[in-house]
């Protein structure tokens, strides 16, 4: 059976280049960056590279990156780890309803350690309002967290307007660009923000590796007790391989940007179409025009999302409800709950996303597969 992977935002495929650029890391240049002979320097040449290749291409400077293990560790690490070493500045922080749970999370535990939260509301289409954000700042707010691009729906927030607004407020503003990063031209200096978080899995480099832009001289309270790694900021020996890998991934993710975009609008639009060709009963989610080019997030009224997935499945169609982080549950979407009143959009909300390895007749194929299957569910 042909199997056709729909299911890029909640991980994606390792490119042939990048496992190519890791290979010398694992087999010959496997020495500890933090050794001093040749195999220590070697290993080191390779971190100091990637480090400088990514600090360049967002607008950063060498040591305002921080490799972690992930998005998830890097959210933690700009949000948890902001709040407690500035505690003394506040005890507000704000952050919205549809954040990834690697935001959401970090805040309940931040509300269980004395800080004050506020929660922001989305539209339908998962916006934030700009007035909301600006009444709820408080003279003791000192971090405002918003996601780039929504992991669900696609939907963009208006960053740079957000960033232009903490401009004359204490309040270090941080992004989880984990969905956006590789897709758009991300600048932290035109973006106006203070951390900014990414994943190497979602743009085909490895699991297990990520970074956090940090601002020079924001102070962060490290998670890990050890050695001085990452400037005193994340102990442990980096996973060399793995970020010479995201390097190769950031690279070809900025040579590929305006092809892909391309190529993923023309998989969205012809998904689409072959949906109201077959009469399909159908409502897209998210914002229409502000948003990002590979998420597709669709309500098929009146069938549940479990029924869907497994036939789509059974086809041979891999695609998800949502984040990946919460396979299993299930409780219905909260990004689309709080974009809907209606809890019946939720429960019938299957997202396709797109990526590398890809064709347009694959997608095209994929879509006829949904038409078969939700034809023989409404039946």
């Amino acid at each position: 059976m042909e199997r056709i992977y729909l299911d890029h935002a909640a991980t994606s495929p390792v490119h042939p280049e990048v496992v190519k650029a890791m290979l010398p890391y694992m087999e010959d240049l496997f020495g500890n960056p933090s050794s001093i002979h040749h195999f220590g320097r070697a290993a080191r040449k390779g971190l100091d590279e990637a480090r400088e290749f990514i600090a360049k291409t967002i607008g950063a400077t060498f040591e305002e990156i921080i490799f972690t293990s992930g998005g998830t560790e890097a959210d933690n690490l700009g949000t948890i780890g902001y709040a407690l070493a500035n505690k003394e500045k506040g005890s507000h922080l704000i952050t919205t309803k549809i954040e990834h749970h690697g935001v959401l999370h970090a805040f309940e535990h931040l509300e269980t350690l004395g800080f004050d939260v506020t929660y922001l509301n989305v539209d339908e289409k998962g916006t934030i309002s700009m007035k909301e954000l600006e009444s709820s700042l408080r003279d003791d707010t000192i971090l405002v967290s918003i996601m780039y691009g929504n992991n669900e729906v696609g939907t963009i927030q208006p960053i740079r307007e957000i960033g232009e607004c903490l401009k004359q407020h204490q309040a270090v503003f941080h992004t989880d660009a984990v969905q956006a990063f590789g897709l758009t031209d991300v600048d932290v200096g035109q973006l106006g923000v203070d951390f900014l978080a990414v994943s190497g899995h979602k743009i085909n480099g490895p699991k297990g590796i990520g970074f956090l832009y940090a601002k020079k001289g924001l102070q962060l309270s490290p998670f890990f007790h050890g050695g001085e790694q990452e400037r005193k900021r994340r102990a442990g020996t980096e996973n060399v391989a793995s970020i010479v890998g995201l390097k190769k991934a950031v690279e070809l993710s900025y040579e590929q940007l305006a092809e892909k975009n391309r190529e993923y609008e023309k998989y969205r639009s012809t998904f689409i179409d072959v949906l109201n060709k077959n009469e399909i009963n159908f409502i897209v989610n998210g914002d229409e025009y502000h948003r990002l080019p590979h998420i597709l997030n669709v309500s098929f009224p009146g069938i549940s999302v479990e029924t869907i997935l497994m036939n789509l499945d059974l086809e041979g169609v891999a695609c998800s409800s949502g984040s990946a982080c919460t396979a299993g549950s299930i409780d219905p979407s909260h990004v689309l709950t709080a974009m809907f009143e209606d809890i019946n959009r939720s429960h019938s909300a299957v997202r396709f996303s797109f990526g590398y390895g890809l064709t347009l007749a694959s997608v095209r194929r994929a879509a006829e597969k949904t038409v078969n299957v939700i034809h023989r569910l409404t039946r």
